[in-house]
């Protein structure tokens, strides 16, 4: 099928680069496929969003009475953790950038639901639930489009009666939107050496659940930011406590995966975060109703890749486009949905077909994207330098130069190792013991992968691939415990022994009917052995307005 423009990803990057292509020239021809069941059911963020790329994509949105952000920021807070207390950071001491004022708080899964309707009364297609598997190259090497899988493959690579052939969407331009650590994304930044001359990518796991809470613990507007304890201080991260609409409370907490300590579990520090009182407070008398997880793009203007190459682009968090002290993407990935279509409309208008589109390259360090990152791109390199306190207030000293003076005292610093280097032997640590789950405020991984929706059809090929079969038992157990085991937050992974007590003739498994498509082992495996590559169309988790 052919198409002048392919969209990759049904998020807010891919469906604002629809709706803009439509915007510019209506006869454009534009189709968007994506791997979820539906629009949305894949999409994780806090989420307060930062309503400018909507503003400048649909300007009449506040209009809508179908909109889907209504409730805006009415009260902003940041606290600095200890083991039972709480320390309130004063407002007026953080740089400007990071008030959330005139924000909304919403789900970004039912933003993306609303964004496909519009796309689509414009014209564009949507295909939900297929997957795209292949970048199609032309003679010369240039992207001519996608193909997505082939489903009805049982797990021996056999045909089997379900057998279904996947379908290349073949355009003038493709532009991958599959947000971070997209696995096509990969393997294009790897063809085109989109990454030469850059800092390595920076990535965080952020843990998301859905709470209703009780009328009185309800605050609607409320934003509540925090870092601290329960992690260590030379370990980055961060939490969220977002009060919504209809009495919920969206949860949240985002660990670095820079971390060294091979027995740290970020699902189970998540946990832990929930019992300390001023969580516990909100939550107490809740009921829990969803359950998510996701990797997060955090180096940020250092970090970004190349954007451009023969035939297509990458837009949104592909390209590495989130803020990381104001925890957010979803404004810049809008704006680079945009800015990308603008140019490759311009492109098509001029006659040419599959080269690159590099003005788009050229023009987003001087856009409203460029500005935003470029205020804070120290303070992912001075928090994993100095760590927690000291790095965090260089960060903000670093934000209100920048932000003042247009200056920054460090320049701009360099990030150091990829986050799958950071680790340390698990003899150089002291292991991490974590407190049972009481099943009231803290669970366990299997209940919680069962209220994210996951399912996968489980006759087919396992789609978390081992470079070497060998390295889990022999290389990352005996060096780090395996970690694939904690950094996982759904239970895909597990070493698996003969004799329990013993520890005798252990097994590597891979549950891969639990994976909720975070992409995390695909970043922090030590020895980069694991690679995800996407299951059939329409697997994974379904998540309700997450």
């Amino acid at each position: 099928m052919d198409y002048d423009v392919v969209i990759v990803g049904a998020g807010p990057a891919g469906l604002a680069a629809a709706i803009r292509l439509k915007q510019v020239n209506p006869d454009l021809t534009v189709v968007v496929v994506e791997k979820g069941s539906e629009v949305g059911a894949h999409i994780l963020s806090g989420a307060v969003i930062d309503p400018v790329g909507l503003d400048k994509l649909l300007p009449d949105w506040r209009n809508d009475p179908d909109r889907p952000l209504k409730l805006q920021v009415s009260d902003d807070r940041f606290y600095f953790l200890g083991h039972s207390g709480a320390l309130r950071l004063p407002n007026f001491g953080m740089p400007k950038l990071m008030n959330n004022h005139g924000n909304f708080i919403g789900s970004l899964g039912n933003v993306a639901k609303w964004l496909a309707a519009k796309a689509e009364a414009l014209g564009v297609e949507i295909y939900p639930g297929f997957a795209a598997a292949e970048v199609l190259y032309g003679a010369q090497g240039e992207v001519l489009g996608i193909a997505t899988g082939d489903m009805g493959i049982d797990r021996h690579g056999a045909i089997t009666d379900r057998f279904t052939r996947g379908m290349e969407l073949r355009g003038k331009y493709t532009l991958f939107a599959e947000g971070a650590r997209g696995s096509l994304s990969k393997q294009l930044i790897a063809r085109f050496k989109l990454d030469e001359g850059k800092e390595p990518p920076k990535f965080g796991i952020g843990l998301k659940e859905v709470w209703q809470v009780k009328p009185e613990n309800h605050k609607p507007g409320l934003v509540q930011h925090s870092f601290g304890w329960p992690l260590d201080m030379k370990t980055g991260g961060g939490s969220f406590l977002y009060h919504a609409d209809e009495g919920q409370v969206y949860v949240g907490f985002v660990i670095h995966l820079n971390y060294q300590n091979p027995t740290l579990s970020p699902f189970d520090e998540f946990q832990r975060f929930k019992q300390h009182p001023l969580i516990k407070a909100t939550l107490e008398g809740g009921k829990r109703l969803s359950y998510g997880a996701r990797a997060i793009t955090e180096g940020g203007y250092q970090s970004v890749p190349k954007l451009t190459f023969p035939g297509g682009a990458l837009i949104g968090c592909a390209a590495g486009f989130v803020n990381l002290p104001r925890i957010k993407g979803s404004h810049n990935a809008i704006l680079s949905g945009m800015l990308a279509a603008e140019h490759v409309a311009d492109a098509i208008a001029d006659a040419r077909t599959n080269d690159e589109p590099r003005a788009y390259e050229l023009a987003w360090r001087g856009s409203a994207i460029g500005q935003d990152l470029y205020k804070v791109r120290n303070v992912k390199p001075l928090w994993s330098k100095f760590g927690t306190v000291f790095g965090v207030m260089l960060g903000g000293i670093d934000m209100w130069t920048n932000e003042l003076f247009k200056f920054s005292l460090f320049g701009t610093l360099k990030h150091g190792k990829p986050d799958y280097a950071t680790l340390k032997p698990i003899a150089e640590v002291t292991p991490i013991v974590y407190p049972k789950p009481d099943g009231v405020i803290s669970f366990d991984k299997l209940s919680s992968v069962f209220i994210s929706n996951t399912n996968h059809e489980e006759d087919q090929p396992v789609h978390l691939t081992l470079k070497d079969p060998s390295v889990p038992i022999a290389k990352n157990l005996p060096m780090y415990g395996e970690p694939a085991r904690l950094y996982c937050p759904a239970g895909v992974y597990e070493v698996v022994y003969a004799d329990a007590a013993a520890k005798t003739d252990p097994q590597f498994v891979i549950n891969a009917q639990n994976c909720v498509h975070c992409k995390t082992c695909d970043i922090k495996d030590p020895a980069q052995n694991i690679n995800w590559v996407t299951p059939e169309g329409g697997g994974g988790p379904n998540y309700p307005s997450m």
